[in-house]
């Protein structure tokens, strides 16, 4: 898959390695001086193309046309919409990621400006902070559909009010799911009839309402999750 990178700072190039490793067909766009020395000293050289990424003559020299993704990460707001723009309805890329330096413009990435996935960072680790914060001893593996789904990780205390429960009677929301229990060395595969242990370390897929409710059903005696309430 050709993609095309537009912002050579520390995002793009992180972003570029991965995609190389992944075997991906990359050319990432940069004409800022520091940037653009860094890319040439550590990426190959045909993988660099010098330039204004808003111009359509130097995404065409990435090779814009025969991409399937672009992702604008250039760390200003305005450069990475307008590249979006072009690429959607100039060179109708399939799939087009921007990045949101300053929370105030995240109204403006939007489908109807060209942009499929809006990343915004500061709300991004606002975020994930405030989770944090919230789900106590939870952990957070990984995310699913943009954040609405997590897979998460929480060990059973002693005293907790899950301890001694069948997974039949969590009442988990709808969408959420326990998917593995982890007891000493073994793996037990969650059944209806399961009992929950003290120690056992739950693996469950969850969206926040199920993230909260597990989160105080395996919350220390005497402890409530902040948001709990």
């Amino acid at each position: 898959m050709h993609v095309v990178i537009v912002g050579g700072g520390r995002t793009g190039l992180h972003l570029a390695g991965l995609l190389l490793e992944g075997r991906h067909s990359v050319r990432i766009v940069e004409r800022r001086g520091k940037d653009l020395l860094e890319l040439q000293r550590v990426l190959p050289a045909e993988v660099v193309v010098t330039g204004d990424g808003s111009s359509p003559e130097v995404l065409e020299r990435a090779g814009i046309r025969e991409a399937k993704v672009l992702a604008a990460v250039a760390g200003l707001d305005e450069s990475n919409l307008v590249v979006c723009t072009l690429a959607r309805f100039e060179f109708r890329v399939a799939r087009t990621i921007a990045r949101i330096n300053n929370p105030i413009n995240a109204w403006l990435f939007t489908p109807q400006m060209g942009v499929d996935v809006a990343l915004n960072q500061a709300d991004l680790l606002a975020k994930m902070v405030t989770e944090e914060m919230s789900m106590g001893d939870m952990m957070t593996l990984f995310k699913l559909r943009r954040g609405a789904y997590s897979m998460v990780e929480e060990k059973i205390p002693p005293g907790a009010k899950a301890v001694g429960m069948y997974l039949r009677d969590l009442k988990l929301p709808a969408n959420s799911l326990v998917c593995a229990i982890l007891r000493g060395a073994e793996v037990v595969v969650p059944q209806g009839a399961t009992q929950l242990l003290a120690g056992d370390e739950v693996v469950s897929l969850v969206d926040s309402a199920g993230a909260l409710h597990l989160a105080a059903l395996f919350a220390r005696p005497g402890e409530t999750p902040l948001t709990a309430a």
